[in-house]
């Protein structure tokens, strides 16, 4: 064992781009943010557009994270830091793919409805989702109708995600679907729901798009989705 080195003395600037790519997707995995902050400052150093940098190192990282959660390898606590961690990269993209313009694949409000203060399971959805390159707006916790439709109209989304953790705020959902269709405006969104106590059946009785039972479901999910949407748009 003497001759392997411990991972603190890896010098991630004498890495090959291939290799700094892939030791990205292990400290991503791994959760360490500042290893993830120094990587996409080398990759825009050697050229790399922001879209690259996001696309090949942290959503592709994020990927993976995404199957090993959902085939029960990671659980919540160390999907979180690895969503930190890209976080921490995402923060020196995000101006620079503002600047440049760059496509993202859609964009999601997100909040928990009215009564309920739960926000985990809501803030992994976001930050997963965010790490599969959507833009997401999380509006927070206890949110009534209005809180959600002034979100929409402020962010024009193609998502809209409710999530409640309280078998006594679950109806709330339909009240927020309810009132998108009365103002006529259900059609322009794909709508998303989640937590705990939810099922396939209350999503489809209320009216949603969908029911996702986890951030890898809703990310897998949204991208169907959104791009079924656009091909029928476009």
């Amino acid at each position: 064992m003497a001759d392997t080195e411990p991972m603190d003395d890896i010098d991630l600037s004498a890495l090959s781009d291939e290799e700094l790519t892939e030791q990205m997707h292990d400290d991503l995995y791994d959760g360490l943010k500042e290893e993830i902050e120094e990587g996409t400052n080398i990759l825009l150093e050697r050229g790399w557009s922001p879209s690259r940098v996001l696309n090949e190192a942290l959503v592709e990282g994020m990927r993976i994270v995404g199957i090993d959660f959902r085939d029960g390898i990671l659980f919540v606590p160390e999907v979180l830091m690895a969503a930190n961690a890209m976080k921490g990269g995402m923060e020196i993209l995000r101006p620079l793919l503002v600047e440049t313009g760059a496509e993202t694949i859609g964009k999601m409000v997100i909040g928990t409805v009215k009564g309920d203060i739960h926000d985990i399971g809501k803030n992994l959805v976001s930050m997963m989702m965010e790490g599969a390159g959507f833009e997401v707006f999380n509006i927070g916790i206890n949110n009534p109708v209005e809180n959600y439709l002034e979100a929409m109209e402020a962010h024009k989304p193609e998502i809209v995600g409710m999530s409640a953790l309280l078998t006594t705020t679950m109806p709330y959902m339909k009240v927020v679907i309810d009132t998108m269709v009365e103002q006529g405006i259900r059609d322009d969104y794909i709508v998303l729901v989640g937590g705990a106590p939810l099922n396939e059946e209350f999503g489809q009785a209320i009216g949603a798009d969908a029911y996702c039972r986890d951030a890898a479901v809703a990310v897998e999910t949204a991208k169907q989705l959104v791009l079924e949407s656009r091909a029928k748009a476009g």
